[in-house]
Order: C-alpha cells, then sequence, then structure tokens
C-alpha cells in the first residue's frame, strides 16, 4: 500500500504528537467506561459511509462525508483530509462530537481546510483504496476494520484523528479527546501546511487563539 505508510518521520510532527500526547494522557485517566453496542453495517462496499448516522449529518457543524466521497472529491479538488476515528461505544467519541466539532470555530476552520471524514473502527462494510479492499477483521473483543488499523499504525485507541495530505498520504494521527481550543491550532498548523518547515514550539507562540 503506498499511499498510507508510516512517514511521521520530522522533528515537527514529533513534536507535535509529543504537546498532543502529553493532553491525552491527562485525559485518559478519567475516561468514563462504557459499553459494546451492537451494530449492523451492510456488507458492500461503501459509496456513502453506513458509519455515519443521518442524525449526525443533520445536526452536526462539519461537513462530513464518507472515506470514498472525500477521495473523490480530492481528486477533483485537492485538500488535506480530517478523519475522525471512532466507534459506537466510545464515550470521549461522543462526547467529542457534541463539544468540540460542534464548536463554530473548530468546524468553520474543518470545512475550510479539509475534507471531514468519520470512520466506524469497527464497521463491517468494504472500503476500496489504492487498489487494495480493506475489511472487517473479526478479531478479539469486537474486532476492527483494516482501513483504520493501517491509519493509525496498529494502535487502536479512541478518538484519534488523522491527518492525510492532498495525495492522500499520511501526515500523522493525534491521538485522545480534543477541547476545542486544544484542536483548533493543530487544525491551523497542519491546514495551513506550517508542519513542513515550522516547528510547533514556533507555530504555538506566533498563534492566535479565537478562544
Amino acid at each position: 500500500m503506498k499511499h498510507l505508510p508510516g512517514i511521521i518521520g520530522s522533528i515537527v510532527i514529533v513534536a507535535l504528537l509529543v504537546s498532543v500526547n502529553l493532553f491525552y494522557a491527562k485525559e485518559k485517566s478519567s475516561e468514563p467506561k462504557t459499553t459494546l453496542q451492537e451494530k449492523e453495517t451492510p456488507k458492500t462496499a461503501i459509496a456513502e459511509s453506513a458509519s455515519i448516522s443521518p442524525e449526525l449529518i443533520t445536526s452536526s457543524k462539519v461537513q462530513w462525508m464518507s472515506f470514498e466521497e472525500a477521495l473523490k472529491k480530492g481528486k477533483e479538488n485537492p485538500r488535506k483530509i480530517f478523519i475522525d476515528v471512532y466507534t459506537d461505544w466510545c464515550g470521549w467519541c461522543k462526547r467529542m462530537d457534541k463539544t468540540t466539532f460542534d464548536n463554530e470555530k473548530v468546524a468553520a476552520l474543518l470545512n475550510e481546510k479539509y475534507y471531514a471524514v468519520k470512520l466506524d473502527a469497527e464497521q463491517k462494510g468494504d472500503i476500496e483504496f489504492d487498489g487494495r479492499t480493506f475489511k472487517f477483521i473479526a478479531e478479539g473483543r469486537n474486532g476492527y476494520h483494516e482501513l483504520a488499523a493501517s491509519l493509525l499504525n496498529g494502535k487502536m485507541s479512541y478518538p484519534t484523528v488523522v491527518f492525510l495530505d492532498e495525495e492522500f498520504r499520511l501526515i500523522t494521527p493525534v491521538p485522545g479527546y480534543q477541547q476545542p481550543q486544544d484542536l483548533h491550532p493543530i487544525l491551523q498548523f497542519i491546514g495551513d501546511s506550517h508542519y513542513k518547515n515550522t516547528k510547533w514550539e514556533s507555530f504555538i507562540e506566533q498563534y492566535k487563539s479565537p478562544f
């Protein structure tokens, strides 16, 4: 698979992940217990992702789309792709939907700079990408989807947001619950391509928070 290698080798992204993971470690200690909710997903290649609930699409300020739709739009009009990898039973994922993604400033930046994708890490439907069919693997307690495992480099923690560049190459995954004021600078840092030539510490010093 040529478009999703682990390319997180730059000092810039390492600095970003260190900063975000410090926050995640603090938040994870108080993570609420959740229960698994059974769901059924069509076992066909997804044109419009069955993992995105109609309620979320109509209520969210973010213009969510399926992975396939983001790829199609990206080929026609290149833009970075933001992927929220979640599960139905993840309490912090639901909290992030209600607080962070429903924030007007975060949603506006996502809609302007990215194609925003919702990806259920345990969905049953196949996803076609780059000449390969990614499938659900019935392994462990809940199983997992191969595309989610590839995007997360095998580290299956939720929520995790993933950034792809305009050529669908992995920039970095960022694990953990993010509050609006924490996610916004990351979205700007990557969305405006500051990560290519600016260290995270330098960027955050001149970053002007809208919060």
